[in-house]
């Protein structure tokens, strides 16, 4: 599989969707008590888990680029990865979602929720694919222990 957008492209085009609809769309906008707070949380939360993940790659000595898992020497199924499949696609998630907050349009939720099919349908199943290929029997007793997103 040769990825074809990289999923940082992936996750800045969704969200110069999000900051174009929350400046065109003339409804939508919110405020709660304690809405900054719950960005600050997701952020630091997004930054725990991808440095956590990295972390764990350039440990093991594995290839972090997910444009081609063919070059990937080592399944990582501990730390972060023992709780999901794909933490630095979920500390993206998160991203999105405080980036949502800070822009308090309600609709950017489901700019959100695009990002996860976009994600799941282009990137993921391709990837859990090859990994498949890669690691059999070893890969698939993972996926059913641990979740794709949380």
């Amino acid at each position: 599989m040769q990825l074809k957008v990289p999923p940082v492209i992936v996750f800045l085009f969704f969200s110069a969707l999000m900051f174009l609809l929350a400046k065109v769309l003339p409804v939508g906008y919110f405020d709660f008590f304690g809405r900054t707070y719950l960005m600050i949380g997701l952020l630091v939360m997004a930054s725990i888990v991808v440095i956590w993940a990295l972390f764990q790659f350039y440990s093991r000595k594995t290839t972090v680029d997910p444009r081609d898992p063919s070059k990937t020497t080592t399944l990582v199924d501990s730390g972060v990865y023992a709780y999901s499949r794909n933490p630095m696609y979920l500390a993206m998630l998160m991203v999105l979602l405080a980036f949502g907050l800070w822009l308090g349009n309600a609709f950017n939720t489901l700019l959100a929720a695009g990002f996860v099919g976009y994600m799941n349908r282009f990137q993921i199943e391709p990837e859990e694919r090859s990994l498949e290929s890669i690691f059999g029997k070893e890969y698939r007793q993972y996926c059913l222990k641990v979740r794709r997103w949380f």
